[in-house]
Order: structure tokens, then sequence, then C-alpha cells
């Protein structure tokens, strides 16, 4: 059987442990083995910074452990992926583990960015090139995210969906990642 880490914000959300609950059960009908972050036995540390390197520790083994990643890139806390998913997502990369990733937002990346950090102007009068308020140009490749993000799935010959969930279900919507178990199932 192979393992598949599940990589995203959902660890933030306050329903964490059902939605990590309903993944691995997804994975378990199309004959894999869900690792969700908030499996592992975490150790108490002696403060807060030691207890968080204790689980990126954990997480990496996780990942070292998995055959596959999937990754839920829907923008959290700013036009872009999270983060910690980002880089657990190229850690994988690293390791030559199969990638796929899901964005349950449909906006291309260099929309959501000038709507969140834009300046009113959609392009320098001078270049012709989008920037934001701060004169920083804005990628403009009609990417879902960060170019890194869907070219290093892409490269790695990964799979990258994207899918319109309600606003309420931005980050519970399961039907992007069920298509990715379908696909890899087949």
């Amino acid at each position: 059987m192979k393992y598949i880490y599940l990589a995203g914000p959902e660890v933030f959300l306050p329903e964490a442990d059902a939605l990590g609950h309903a993944k691995k059960q997804l994975c378990q009908q199309y004959g894999f083995s869900g690792l969700f972050p908030l499996d592992t036995e975490i150790r108490m540390a002696d403060d807060k910074e030691n207890l968080g390197f204790v689980i990126s520790r954990a997480n990496e083994g996780l990942i070292q452990q998995a055959d596959i990643i999937i990754a839920n890139l829907t923008p959290f806390r700013g036009p872009s992926a999270d983060v910690g998913t980002v880089y657990e997502l190229g850690l994988a990369r690293g390791l030559g583990k199969v990638l796929a990733g899901y964005s349950n937002d449909q906006t291309p990346f260099l929309q959501r960015t000038f709507a969140e950090f834009g300046s009113g102007e959609l392009h320098s009068q001078n270049s012709g090139e989008i920037h934001d308020r701060n004169g920083h140009k804005i990628e403009e490749f009609g990417l879902a995210d960060n170019l890194m993000i869907e070219g290093g799935i892409h490269a790695a010959g990964g799979l990258f969906l994207t899918h319109d969930a309600r606003p309420e279900q931005r980050y519970t919507d399961l039907t992007a990642f069920e298509r990715i178990l379908q696909a890899l199932a087949g």
C-alpha cells in the first residue's frame, strides 16, 4: 500500500481532526494510506520554540515515510498557499516523491495578488508590467500560484487541479482532493 502525506493548512482549522480523518478515509477508499500531520505522537517540549521544532521534525519524518504528497494549496493568510505546506511540497520534491496539489480557488495568482496588494493601476506606464503598490513586479504567467509551486509539481510529472469551492468551504471542500485520488488510483 502506498502512503500519502496530506499537506495543507487544514491543521489550523477548528475541525482539523475531523477533516484529517475524512481525507484519510478517502485515501483508504482509493487503496492508499493517508498520513495527516496531526497523526504523530508529539512529546512535550520544555518550551514553545522547542515544541515547534519537534512538530517540524515529526512532519518531515511523515514526508520521508510517504510515497506521495497531496498538498492543499488553496490560498491561506494571503494570496498564496500556506508557506508551511509549500515547504513540505519542496521537501517532497527534493526527496523524489510523487507530487500532487490542488486549490479550492480558481482565481489566478496575478489577480489575487493584485487584489490584495495592487496600487489601483494594473500596468506600469513605463514597462507594461504589472506591479504592486510598492513597485514590485507581480508574476504574469496565468498560473494558480507562484511559478515555483506549480512548476515543481509539473516538472515532477505531478498533477495540479483547481476547483471553485463555496467561500465557506474554501478549506474543507474535498472535491479536487478526491479527483486527485481517482487519478492516482487509475
